[in-house]
């Protein structure tokens, strides 16, 4: 029996491939997001059906997703279908109710209090069980998960020479971030190398090798030999920042500048400072000190996270590829 993992690419995919451990799917796993350097990176050697872009609010490339999805049901002997969102799931999982299959949707961790446009329409979709990963969305349709931030814990090291610094304004190309750059690259020790991701941000002028995506490989082992990461408040860079032992510097887009549709980055920007877990920090309000703050933190996780129940699919428990035996 196949369980179809289903998300956009960035924070969405990350957020569920780093929830896939814990949800006792099996190993009988397809999943379905977009090809990109970071995708293809992160998902190589699983099964993968590849979808077209599908951009926030574009009804459109929904509708053409949802075309292109028919095929999974016939390829596919599909029994659960878990989505973390955003445009796929709309393309994705009203075609699996439709066959009767078990579907869940589990709403981005980037919305603390209230769903998400995808999320409000999968909670009104009959037979569509819906879990959110914040404490405060758990009325109504909704039911609370886990916080994928209660994992990780930040202690205190010996402040260390700024050497290496990744930054990461993610990879949405209709929205730019120059405001952190501007701000960020005067900020830079000299001789320091770095690693810029600047998505479809305007460099001109700044000096910087902007590139405008990274395999997730290669950030990721970036981020785990970096002494500093700043990044815009994404989940995708956020969590992955923790899982590989480093405290952000967080900087949410603002869309006011018109650096986003709209303020969600600020919610994760404030969760996670609470939790200390991150610096964060205004672009316009950066300050260097900010740069030997964050170098002079870890991350730890926890080891062996409780499993999570999302489905009464009975699926044998198998290993996860990767996953260490007895996880």
């Amino acid at each position: 029996m196949t369980t179809l993992l289903v998300a956009n690419d960035g924070g969405h995919l990350m957020q569920l491939h780093t929830l896939r451990p814990r949800l006792g799917v099996g190993a009988d796993v397809v999943w379905v997001t977009v090809r990109t350097p970071q995708t293809e990176s992160m998902l190589a050697g699983e099964q993968v059906h590849w979808m077209a872009p599908c951009p926030p609010r574009d009804l459109r490339a929904v509708a053409r997703n949802a075309l292109a999805a028919r095929q999974l049901f016939r390829l596919h002997d599909v029994r659960l279908v878990v989505s973390t969102g955003a445009a796929l799931a709309l393309a994705v999982l009203p075609q699996a109710r439709m066959r009767g299959i078990e579907t869940v949707y589990i709403e981005s961790a980037t919305r603390r209090d209230e769903p998400s446009l995808s999320g409000r329409a999968m909670a009104a979709m009959p037979g569509i069980s819906t879990f959110s990963q914040s404490s405060d969305l758990c009325t109504g349709a909704w039911t609370y998960l886990a916080s994928p931030w209660d994992l990780y814990d930040t202690s205190p090291i010996e402040p260390r020479p700024i050497r290496s610094m990744v930054v990461s304004l993610g990879t949405q190309e209709d929205y730019g971030f120059r405001r952190l750059l501007d701000r960020l690259v005067p900020l830079v020790p000299p001789s320091t190398k770095v690693l810029w991701q600047t998505g479809g941000t305007d460099t001109t002028g700044l000096g910087i090798d902007g590139r405008s995506r990274v395999p997730s490989e290669e950030m990721r082992t970036s981020i785990r030999d970096a002494d500093v990461v700043v990044a815009h408040a994404g989940t995708g860079i956020a969590l992955m920042a923790l899982e590989n032992g480093k405290c952000p510097i967080l900087v949410p887009r603002r869309a006011r500048h018109g650096e986003h549709v709209d303020d969600h980055q600020m919610t994760i920007a404030l969760d996670l400072a609470l939790r200390d877990l991150c610096i964060s920090r205004d672009a316009d309000s950066l300050k260097g000190r900010d740069l030997v703050a964050a170098a002079s933190r870890t991350v730890t996780k926890l080891t062996d996270p409780p499993q999570l129940r999302i489905s009464s699919v009975r699926i044998p428990r198998q290993r996860v590829p990767g996953q260490p035996v007895g996880v």
